[in-house]
């Protein structure tokens, strides 16, 4: 499988590309498409329905990535496909039909049209269960343990045979979502204690700033080489310093004083098995134990700066997140 790039070669911009996007409605999607849209390059999008706050200037071509529909025409006169889409959830039969045949399927009609640039999104969830710290592309076997990132790795060698950037990001927070901070803030009271002492080292990266990366690799020169590259922020996040950062802006209780006990994985296990939700033990582990990815290749070789990284960008996505969270306003200053 292509691992990092071995070689520093540049790769000029695409002269006056239209991108071909999918996903562009989604979490990172839309973040993507306003990228785009602010550089004023003409983007196509792929939807089902053209959504009702559509950016002005994009070109929306109906069609559904699981059926196959629309792919020539969106990739048809392209320059560069961002392939955005795929499924996160699901069935097995669900998840095949996006992320396995749909990215077949648009791969090959980037190839027929001649598309020159591809980056395609997967997950660092391809690695399964961990506890994974600083490990490098591929420097231990993927082993996928949901349909969803099983399906997304099978789809990531469509893409690689057709020549793109593979990006595998790990938590994604900002605006827009819908598990990492949610799922915290479920975690933080049924297990109100300070997990295996919080100094577990997690891959994040700000959609903003995820964004910022995929529209460089699709659109400038750099010596970013097709394969698969980490895409969080090169920093690593402590659980305990994130958590902090969600309680300083009041979005989540604070577990950081005295009181709060230490408490060794274990343990935390019976504790939130004793009080059932919808978090899962196997993404309790991912906010709790080391997931930590060594992601700073990409953003040297595409010369793009990371950004001051998630926790930093935290407060920009506050009130989206107290609204999500159905919280009152921010906390009053005292």
């Amino acid at each position: 499988m292509a691992t990092e790039p071995r070689t520093a070669e540049r790769r000029g911009p695409v002269a006056d590309p239209v991108v071909a996007l999918t996903g562009a409605t989604g979490f990172i999607g839309s973040a993507v498409l306003a990228a785009l849209t602010a550089r004023g390059v003409p983007v196509r999008a792929l939807a089902r329905r053209e959504p009702g706050n559509a950016a002005p200037g994009t070109a929306w071509v109906p069609g559904d990535l699981a059926e196959g529909a629309g792919l020539t025409e969106l990739c048809e006169g392209a320059g560069v496909l961002v392939h955005l889409a795929s499924r996160v959830d699901g069935c097995a039969e669900e998840c095949e039909a996006a992320n396995v045949r749909g990215t077949a399927a648009v791969m090959a009609a980037a190839t027929r049209a001649g598309v020159r640039r591809i980056v395609h999104l997967s997950t660092t969830a391809v690695y399964g269960e961990g506890p994974h710290a600083g490990i490098a592309v591929d420097e231990v076997p993927p082993a996928p343990l949901s349909e969803a990132s099983r399906t997304r790795l099978l789809g990531e060698r469509h893409a690689l045979d057709a020549g793109a950037h593979v990006l595998r990001p790990g938590l994604v927070t900002g605006t827009g979502d819908r598990w990492v901070v949610p799922a915290l803030a479920e975690l933080v009271h049924r297990v109100p204690v300070r997990w295996a002492g919080g100094g577990a080292r997690l891959s994040i990266v700000d959609r903003a700033d995820l964004a910022r990366l995929i529209t460089v690799l699709a659109l400038d020169e750099h010596a970013a080489a097709p394969g698969i590259h980490h895409a969080s922020h090169p920093e690593p996040v402590r659980a305990r310093d994130l958590l902090a950062g969600l309680a300083a802006l009041g979005l989540l209780p604070a577990l950081d004083g005295p009181d709060v006990p230490d408490v060794p994985w274990e343990e935390c296990r019976r504790l939130l098995a004793a009080a059932p939700g919808r978090v899962s033990e196997r993404q309790f582990a991912l906010v709790a134990r080391d997931h930590w990815y060594r992601s700073e290749d990409v953003w040297r070789l595409a010369a793009c700066p990371p950004g001051p990284g998630p926790l930093a960008r935290l407060p920009e996505a506050a009130a989206w997140y107290r609204s999500a969270l159905g919280l009152a306003g921010p906390p009053e200053a005292g």
